[in-house]
């Protein structure tokens, strides 16, 4: 079903849910005289009747407009109000409202496509509405900005008609705003829909010459984020023309990416509901989407959710050579930084099948829960999670574990696809901020680890400043480790034996032993990985 298709529906509905008028806006309105070509009447008196109703095509007369808000088009204005309001994440109220409000299939493609969609654009339509309207965006009502950002989507990224996003959108702002806002609403959007995409995209870059600034309008990300972007492609070898492929790919809807738990899981359900297999790592399967939670193995937790990125340096870790055990004991692994429970999953997995026992800590209560409850199909013999302070575990636990896993705590810039309203709620700050935690965590894994054994340092941002910068200043501090090369890990750990993973051009001194996987090259999060052995 194409979005035109649920645009027509969507107000067809409206028009049944008003008692049979008709749903899309301005086919009734046309008919009536003078331009729009009808048969002109007059009374008794020779007057013309009717001439209110003379109107354009995308116009709908006062009877005919929508009263009520589209079941598709309201979940997706809650969406945005929760994450506007309530600082909420999409990806968990959207499958909740869609839920509540009981859409079929198609009515919750239409949804996510609109809510995803406003997200991800929502800078560039800002841009755009601050040309229409006459006052601060900041003046206007959040919740009628919302709506107007749902309408904006709907004109110009979705293949919805005119007169129904408009008719829809203004029907949806009278429902759940008031009469007054949604005359705001439909003066504006009339003004949006005056020029496709494109057309908009000239006349706000017009004169800019500024790379950054401009990509920003054209692809939706603030500038600091390009300007990261553009930095980690550099310090990756790769060329910065890659930047706008980049940003594009941030821009596409993800596909759904699960993985078979090694020993335990099996795909052969997903491959009968549609899924196709993953190209990147081993059993895995990717999915356009639906519903999940038909599949049982998915509800047992054999099978999980889980981006094929994490998948990847998941396994990287578990097929490093470690010479911490050549004394024959079992092997002791540790995620320091579990929550919510994925890469905990596949690791207590895969460390079952080498006959070793993962310690997964998680510092905050409910996500120890969480993680304990992605582990549950596993033996439990297999594993343990621990509720504290990983920076702790070091000074506790000295030398006690062959493989450490830190997932520091990062700004998320590499899932940007997945969570479209991070790149509006981060900011740089955020990056400073974050620097000291992930040197202390990195510190206690070094601690923690035993002589022979690996560290792993995993994060889902490329931003220098999360990655190199913290991998090469555990390095100066200590004279006891190593790099291991993570490229060849990923390599090793892929199912084509070459992810091609970190430099592509001339090597950068310091940076070649990392690796780091591109949304626009693997189909993948934009995962950093860099091993780090303990000599000795």
């Amino acid at each position: 079903m194409t979005s035109e298709q649920s645009g027509h529906s969507s107000a067809q509905r409206g028009g049944q849910q008003r008692g049979g008028q008709q749903g899309t806006s301005g086919h009734g309105g046309a008919q009536g005289g003078g331009q729009g070509g009808g048969v002109r009447r007059r009374d008794d008196a020779g007057r013309e009747r009717n001439r209110s109703t003379t109107r354009n095509k995308t116009e709908t007369a006062p009877g005919q407009r929508t009263r009520v808000a589209d079941p598709a088009r309201l979940v997706a204005f809650e969406v945005l109000r929760a994450v506007s309001a309530d600082d909420a994440y999409a990806n968990l109220v959207l499958p909740a409202r869609i839920r509540k409000h009981g859409l079929d299939r198609r009515d919750a493609g239409f949804a996510t496509e609109l809510t995803y969609g406003a997200l991800r654009a929502q800078g560039t339509y800002d841009a755009i509405l601050a040309t229409c309207v006459d006052r601060p965006l900041s003046e206007l009502d959040p919740a009628i900005l919302d709506a107007l950002r749902l309408g904006v989507h709907q004109l110009l990224a979705m293949r919805v008609p005119t007169h129904a996003a408009l008719d829809q959108t203004v029907g949806l702002a009278r429902a759940v705003i008031g009469a007054g806002p949604s005359g705001l609403v439909n003066a504006v959007l009339r003004k949006v829909a005056a020029k496709d995409l494109s057309e908009w995209l000239i006349e706000l870059t017009a004169g800019i010459t500024d790379e950054v600034k401009k990509a920003s309008i054209e692809h939706a990300h603030p500038e600091w984020i390009v300007r990261s972007m553009r930095q980690a492609l550099v310090a990756h070898g790769r060329d910065v023309s890659e930047i706008t492929a980049l940003l594009e790919a941030d821009n596409a809807a993800p596909v759904v990416n699960l993985v078979a738990l090694p020993g335990l899981g099996d795909l052969a359900e997903a491959f009968e509901a549609g899924f196709t297999p993953g190209e990147l790592v081993a059993d895995s399967a990717l999915s356009s989407g639906g519903d999940l939670g038909r599949l049982e193995s998915v509800r047992e937790g054999t099978v999980r959710v889980q981006d094929a990125g994490s998948q990847l340096v998941a396994r990287a870790l578990a097929g490093v050579e470690v010479t911490s055990g050549k004394d024959g004991s079992e092997e002791r692994w540790l995620d320091l930084c579990a929550g919510p429970g994925g890469k905990a999953a596949l690791l207590a997995a895969l460390a079952a099948q080498k006959n070793a026992w993962l310690l997964a800590n998680e510092p905050a209560p409910h996500r120890a829960k969480l993680v304990e409850q992605a582990l549950a199909a596993i033996p439990h013999d297999s594993w343990t999670v621990r509720t504290g302070d990983g920076r702790d575990i070091g000074r506790e636990h000295p030398g006690a574990f062959d493989r450490v896993l830190v997932d520091a705590p990062c700004t998320g810039l590499g899932a940007l696809r997945r969570r479209p309203e991070s790149r509006w709620r981060r900011k740089l700050s955020d990056v400073a901020e974050l620097g000291p935690l992930q040197r202390e965590l990195l510190a206690s894994a070094l601690d923690a680890v035993k002589p022979g054994g690996v560290v792993a340092y995993v994060t889902c941002s490329p931003h220098v400043a999360e990655t190199i910068a913290v991998v090469e200043d555990a390095m100066r501090k200590r004279t006891d480790v190593e790099l291991v090369d993570a490229g060849a890990a990923l390599d090793a750990a892929s199912l084509s034996g070459a992810v091609h993973a970190g430099n592509t051009t001339a090597a950068v001194p310091g940076h070649q032993m990392m690796a780091q996987l591109w949304p626009h090259i693997h189909q993948s999060d934009a995962m950093f990985i860099a091993l780090i052995r303990k000599n000795g």
